[in-house]
């Protein structure tokens, strides 16, 4: 009875004057919360449904909870959270590159990637890494039962924390052509040069969104990847256009919520496969888990977790 009812507490949402106190942040609660998701907004999140099931299921005495931070405030919510000992967090949008300012310490990928979704706080360091991009290419796999390897991959909203990331996994699971679409170019521009000093003979193409040959580029892509938060609202336009799109592509979208977007919608029109984030979400959610307790095998319970939502 007891885990039952830390699992239906699971979903808790908090601001940031909630991490004042243990007081204020744990009360009604036997279990303290020592691991969240940050992000503005965060609600939305379905990471508890798949953190808690596997904390329970480990024995770990902790509660995993959503916090609001607004822009500005992710070093803040890092530093106290921190003082109230939390274990780490996931980050979600807008925080990646914010995150990866406040921490003191990057992992090698994660700096590669230009941003961070995982925290893990350590005795004398706040430790970032990313776990977007071996999610990503776990899900790719599960979904399409094929390798990113050798791929043309087009990634629309690649300015983002996760754009940005994916587009640094694929080069270094090696793409073979990469074609970065953004609504401003500078963004993209930048993590184009960083992508060519890392990997100098991968074929990298950056365009804006509304150019006339996109759709042209797009078709000859095997993969199409949505990261841009287009997709969220539920009268939100697909990012390319319907002509982007041909039988036997494989198109991703990394939103999860709503499940069909007007990205995966007008794709599956022409005749392609699709996917969307919830494998995604599920991958890079293990691999944050092994972060903070390695050796641990949260897949399974994570899996029925996500499956119960």
């Amino acid at each position: 009875m007891l885990r039952a009812r830390f699992l239906c507490m699971s979903g808790d949402l908090y601001h940031l004057d909630d991490l004042s106190s243990r007081e204020r942040l744990d009360a009604g609660h036997e279990i303290p919360a020592r691991l969240a998701v940050i992000g503005c907004p965060v609600a939305h999140s379905a990471s508890p449904r798949m953190h808690q099931p596997a904390l329970d299921e480990a024995g770990i005495a902790a509660r995993y909870v959503k916090i609001e931070v607004d822009p500005g405030r992710v070093a803040e919510a890092f530093r106290r959270m921190r003082e109230l000992g939390f274990i780490g967090c996931n980050v979600t949008v807008p925080h990646k590159f914010e995150a990866m300012a406040a921490c003191t310490d990057i992992d090698p990928g994660a700096q590669e990637m230009g941003a961070v979704n995982t925290v893990r706080f350590e005795e004398n360091s706040t430790r970032g890494f990313n776990t977007d991009g071996p999610g990503f290419e776990a899900a790719i796999t599960e979904a399409f039962s094929i390798p990113l390897k050798d791929l043309d991959v087009l990634i629309a909203g690649a300015g983002g924390g996760a754009g940005g990331a994916l587009a640094a996994h694929c080069a270094r699971a090696g793409v073979r052509r990469l074609v970065l679409a953004n609504r401003s170019l500078d963004k993209i521009e930048a993590l184009a040069l960083s992508i060519r000093r890392y990997h100098p003979g991968l074929r990298v193409d950056v365009l804006a969104l509304g150019d006339p040959v996109l759709p042209d580029l797009a078709r000859q892509c095997q993969l199409l990847v949505n990261t841009s938060s287009v997709g969220l609202k539920a009268d939100d336009p697909s990012p390319l256009p319907p002509e982007s799109f041909t039988a036997g592509q494989r198109v991703f979208d990394t939103i999860y919520q709503p499940p069909l977007t007007a990205f995966l919608a007008g794709a599956q029109a022409a005749g392609a496969i699709t996917a969307n984030g919830a494998s995604m979400l599920l991958h890079q959610g293990i691999h944050a888990f092994r972060l903070w307790f390695p050796g641990s095998h949260p897949a399974a319970a994570m899996r029925r977790g996500l499956a119960a939502g």
